[in-house]
């Protein structure tokens, strides 16, 4: 990745530089230092107090009975799979458009993945393809909702229940996104976050799962913990690991969440810029996402229509005038190790084309209007 392609956070109401637009801003400030500095001389370090602080109030805002937090999204899913008892021999079912950790949290307990296409319009699970995927292997089912798009949870909670498969959501990408069930991440088994450090409220790393079963809740913890019920004991009764958060970050989690309803106005307005400044534009299609419908835009994301050869000139093209967008992940079929087969030609598109613009919940609108003021004049090149 250039350096015109770094995610960075930057303090909060700070200036911002006339050049050298980032393809992402979050804001950490002095709100977070404060906390944090509280929060250590307090002797809060490890976990404690601090985190069930944010679990509690992450729990109140989604309207969740628990939230168990963990260090990183990657580590919430890996975390969700072991609590169900997902391991060799299993099968867990995987849109072929994800990052690659929702994968690899299967593949490290050693399940094998199985892929399944996206929709033609939108990067999401494409739930008509999930039942011929499931066999009586199957042991979860992975929806992922993309850049805060909601896959059709209650299609796919009908098929689910019917072969009798736990649903786990990631999540990671959508905290605070609605669909037609409400919040995405709480219509599920477990629901899995992030907060790594380009999502909508971030403690730089961190993550967590959402929750509703108790007696599921009492496993998660002791899996969270190396397998035991009382840590002082020497009992270790099931197979865990290390997944505690800790309550220096939960301190910065604490702040940036509460900010969450700022943090979505923004990426919104950001989102709902480009498609006004863009509408004319027949290089590039935006990649819709349901704002009316309670969709977070947690990226604005377009596809270059004619496909790779021109993103990488538009790329280039941007990066000139100091603006650093990032293209699209690969399609998770083209990692070998994971020995898929089958054809993915919606993913595909996606693959050649995606691209993410500057944005982020501490992108200053100007900066966006600059983008869009370069893409017209990438535009006007194009056409001579």
């Amino acid at each position: 990745m250039n350096a015109h392609a770094r995610a960075v956070a930057v303090p909060a109401n700070a200036a911002m530089p006339d050049q050298d637009i980032r393809w992402w801003r979050i804001s950490m400030g002095e709100a977070e230092v404060q906390r944090v500095m509280l929060e250590m001389r307090a002797e809060h370090i490890s976990g404690g107090p601090v985190t069930r602080e944010l679990e509690t109030l992450i729990a109140t805002t989604l309207g969740v009975p628990h939230v168990v937090a963990t260090t990183s999204g990657s580590m919430a899913l890996t975390l969700a799979l072991m609590t169900l008892g997902v391991g060799p021999g299993d099968e867990v079912i995987v849109p072929n458009r994800t990052f690659m950790a929702t994968a690899h949290a299967a593949l490290m307990l050693g399940a094998k993945v199985k892929l399944v296409d996206v929709c033609a319009d939108i990067p999401a699970l494409d739930v008509s393809q999930v039942e011929a995927a499931i066999t009586p292997r199957t042991k979860a089912i992975l929806p992922v909702h993309l850049n805060g798009r909601a896959v059709d949870m209650i299609a796919l909670n009908e098929i689910a229940q019917r072969h009798g498969v736990p649903l786990v959501e990631d999540t990671a990408q959508a905290f605070l996104s609605k669909g037609s069930g409400g919040y995405l991440g709480t219509q599920s088994t477990i629901g899995c976050f992030s907060l790594g450090m380009t999502k909508l409220c971030s403690t730089g790393q961190g993550g967590f799962c959402v929750v509703h079963d108790d007696d599921l809740l009492k496993r998660m913890r002791r899996v969270q913990v190396h397998g035991v019920n009382d840590t002082l004991s020497d009992a270790y009764e099931m197979l865990g690991s290390n997944f505690k958060f800790n309550d220096v970050l939960a301190a910065i989690g604490v702040v940036q969440v509460a900010r969450g309803p700022e943090k979505v106005a923004h990426v919104t307005e950001v989102y709902e810029t480009y498609v006004n400044g863009l509408a004319d534009l027949d290089f590039l299609e935006i990649i819709p996402v349901r704002i009316a419908s309670g969709e977070v835009p947690l990226w604005t994301e377009v596809c270059v229509r004619s496909g790779r050869a021109e993103r990488t000139r538009l790329m280039r093209f941007l990066l000139d005038r100091g603006i650093g967008t990032r293209q699209f992940l690969p399609d998770l079929d083209l990692s070998p190790y994971l020995g898929a087969t089958g054809e993915f030609p919606n993913s595909r598109r996606f693959d050649a084309g995606g691209l993410f613009l500057p944005g982020g919940p501490a992108q200053p609108i100007a900066n966006i209007h600059r983008t869009i003021e370069a893409l017209h004049e990438y535009a006007r090149h194009r056409s001579v």
